[in-house]
């Protein structure tokens, strides 16, 4: 047997699942990249995978793997470091193990990941909230289970997999009214309730029933709502919320765009970005920057503060296209 076949399973069983306690998502996600590699790598070695070594996962091989993923399989640059960032975890886990192959392993960890232009955030406006908040059919179950799942995420901020994993018990209703759950990272949090948010979830607690470790939002089968669930129901909304607010038809909304809304929110409120990282539990408060980027209107308020006081505020606006020209002459 090589040695890349003990490490592999050593690098799950024991590094991620007990040393780490990754989370189900975390291993999934570096168990496809794995994967892929030793997929492509035994293609390229002309080897069967269980006969692959870590030789023959060289620097050469794994550049040669991430060109295939963003030229042959079209996946984005940051998928390609996504990659990368599981293939490093393996390899500083392998250094341990066999040192052997010190020299490989570092060629493999230098491999750098590549430099993308970060788009601007997208989010919704108080407007756009509203009107997908109404668009539940609320004389149906279906719809009032998810008039609250909205209206959660919208206030909250919680991530897909933070809403899809709640429980009955991680909502209390009572003083303060705070919502608690197992965020990213397993790091414990508690996010307040505003007194709508309140109620909606008050009137959903009733008519859910279940004991308190049952999942919060359930199917009409009694089981958990899944991830790709919930994106079919706020894809589904959103469309109908368009109607009434025709900007939602310029913008993809997927559970981030509510949780980055929810941040915006605070920020818009005069929220100090540093409480605004603790609320969406970023491990850098420079996470929290790309919200200050993001809204112009905060930026124009930011101008009209600092700017002389006899100076008249206002966009740019281009000139005419005659007088451009002859200004130009």
């Amino acid at each position: 047997m090589t040695a890349l076949a003990p490490t592999l399973q050593a690098f799950f069983t024991e590094r991620l699942a007990l040393q780490r306690q990754a989370s189900g998502y975390t291993i999934a996600a570096y168990r496809d990249a794995i994967k892929m590699l030793i997929v492509f790598s035994a293609g390229q070695a002309g080897k069967t995978p269980s006969r692959l070594d870590i030789t023959d996962l060289d620097a050469p091989v794994i550049g040669a793997f991430l060109n295939h993923l963003e030229n042959d399989r079209g996946n984005s640059v940051r998928t390609r470091n996504a990659r990368l960032a599981a293939i490093h975890s393996l390899f500083q886990y392998a250094a341990l193990r066999h040192p052997e192959h010190a020299a490989d392993i570092q060629r493999v960890l230098t491999i750098s990941p590549k430099r993308y232009n970060k788009a601007l955030i997208t989010f919704l406006t108080e407007e756009e909230i509203t009107a997908l908040l109404a668009a539940p059919d609320l004389a149906t179950w279906t719809g009032r289970r998810d008039q609250a799942l909205l209206m959660l995420a919208c206030q909250t901020g919680l991530r897909a997999t933070e809403l899809t994993s709640l429980t009955i018990s991680d909502v209390h209703l009572g003083a303060g009214a705070p919502v608690s759950y197992l965020g990213k990272g397993r790091k414990q949090r508690i996010t307040p309730l505003t007194p709508a948010t309140v109620t909606v979830l008050r009137a959903w607690l009733a008519e859910r029933g279940g004991q308190p470790a049952d999942p919060l939002f359930i199917t009409r089968r009694g089981t958990p709502l899944s991830r790709d669930a919930l994106e079919r129901r706020i894809a589904k909304y959103t469309a109908t919320a368009a109607e009434s607010c025709p900007a939602l038809r310029e913008k993809k909304v997927s559970p981030h765009v509510l949780r980055h809304s929810a941040a915006m929110r605070l920020l818009n409120a005069g929220v100090d970005t540093s409480v605004i990282a603790l609320w969406m539990g970023h491990e850098n408060t420079a996470t929290t920057q790309v919200y200050i980027h993001a809204d112009l209107a905060l930026k124009e308020r930011t101008i009209a503060r600092t700017a002389p006081q006899n100076t008249t505020h206002g966009r740019h606006q281009p000139p005419d296209d005659v007088l451009a020209f002859l200004d130009e002459l």
